[in-house]
């Protein structure tokens, strides 16, 4: 069984910085895409990073590319998104997800296991 748990989350100021970890358990991901996801107030799930574990092959949504950053460490099976440079408009509910696939999808109805959350919120 897929575990994933966010942490890292917290209130920062605009310009600042966080990152944000996903420790995996319950099998292997080297075939696997992880994936960030974020939900604001209101707001449908959005796309925020996804990184291909075996080939480290990452795509990034628009909004976020060049203050994000997607990576992950196979020895303690975590991935990690370095948000950088945050704005007011970066708050949210930020998800990790886990897909069984080669392709990295932007789409979250291809992601078959998710955490449970962690609360960002930039101050303006």
């Amino acid at each position: 069984q897929v575990q994933l748990v966010e942490s890292g989350g917290g209130l920062v100021q605009a310009g600042g910085s966080l990152r944000l970890s996903c420790a995996a358990s319950g099998r292997s991901f080297s075939s696997y895409v992880m994936g960030w996801f974020r939900q604001a107030p209101g707001k449908e799930r959005e796309f925020v990073a996804a990184i291909r574990w075996s080939t480290d092959y990452a795509l990034y949504a628009n909004s976020v590319k060049g203050r994000f950053t997607i990576s992950r460490d196979n020895a303690k099976n975590t991935v990690y998104l370095q948000m950088n440079s945050l704005k007011s408009e970066d708050t949210a509910v930020y998800y990790c997800a886990a897909d069984r696939s080669v392709v990295v999808h932007m789409t979250s109805a291809f992601y078959g296991d998710w955490g449970q959350g962690t609360q960002v919120t930039v101050s303006s």
